[in-house]
């Protein structure tokens, strides 16, 4: 396939997808938690997307492209962490975290690979 934009990459296609069933379900999050879990976990999630865009501006960088990239992975670790807190706190059941939580570990390591091949997405 022949990847010409951020949205072409199948990592970015997850984590936008990610990021969107978050604010579905984040929707139906308490109203006290608006300014806390409910902006964080979204702020997080598209953080992810938004990273990973700008990781792709800058491959003709490879040490501007791999910063971003950890930038995207840092993101997506707190996006874990955001969803860890909503499910402790019975935002978000068993299941839902389970599979989101298994989604950002896919994007995790994504973004891992990319960034050991830096000259891969050199263009």
């Amino acid at each position: 396939m022949n990847i010409r934009t951020h949205n072409d990459l199948e990592v970015y296609k997850l984590a936008f997808e990610a990021a969107m069933r978050i604010y579905e379900l984040s929707k139906s999050f308490p109203k006290e938690e608006k300014y806390s879990i409910t902006d964080q976990v979204r702020r997080s999630s598209r953080s992810v997307c938004s990273n990973l865009a700008e990781a792709f501006r800058r491959r003709k960088y490879p040490k501007s492209f791999v910063a971003k990239l950890s930038d995207s992975e840092g993101e997506a670790a707190e996006t874990q962490t955001w969803l860890d807190f909503s499910y402790k706190c019975e935002y978000i059941s068993e299941t839902d975290r389970s599979e989101l939580y298994e989604i950002y570990d896919r994007i995790l390591g994504k973004l891992v690979i990319m960034s050991l091949q830096p000259e891969k997405w050199s263009y």
